[in-house]
């Protein structure tokens, strides 16, 4: 069993920074697929980002130009650099996980097999 753990949430103004980190307890092949999703109260939860092994990203549109993925296989990392910050990207962030990506990595949450307990990230206006 994979656990992951997420870090870095927090309160920022509108157009700051915040840098999100996620880290497995074990490499494996089982997790060649790490993704971002979030959740606003009351709404679904969302793709924001997901990366494969071979360092393939994929981005919801709403993000692009302003969040980036990134992985760190020697440290069992998956991180998420969130620039340009608005108040619409206030949700719960949760780590994700799980065998491949494909071209749903960040339009469904069906290709996950672990997930992280998530972490709040606000943004005032």
């Amino acid at each position: 069993q994979v656990q992951l753990r997420e870090s870095g949430g927090g309160s920022v103004q509108a157009g700051g920074s915040l840098t999100l980190s996620c880290l497995a307890s074990t490499h494996t092949v089982e997790i060649d697929c790490k993704a971002w999703f979030r959740q606003a109260p009351g709404k679904e939860r969302d793709g924001v980002a997901a990366i494969y092994h071979d360092g393939r990203t994929y981005y919801a549109d709403s993000v692009k130009g302003r969040f980036t993925i990134s992985r760190d296989d020697n440290e069992n990392t998956v991180s998420l650099q969130m620039n340009s910050l608005k108040a619409e990207d206030t949700a719960v962030y949760y780590c994700a996980a799980g065998p491949w990506c494909k071209s749903t990595a960040v339009t469904s949450t069906a290709g996950y097999s672990y997930w992280g307990q998530g972490t709040q990230v606000t943004v005032s206006s």
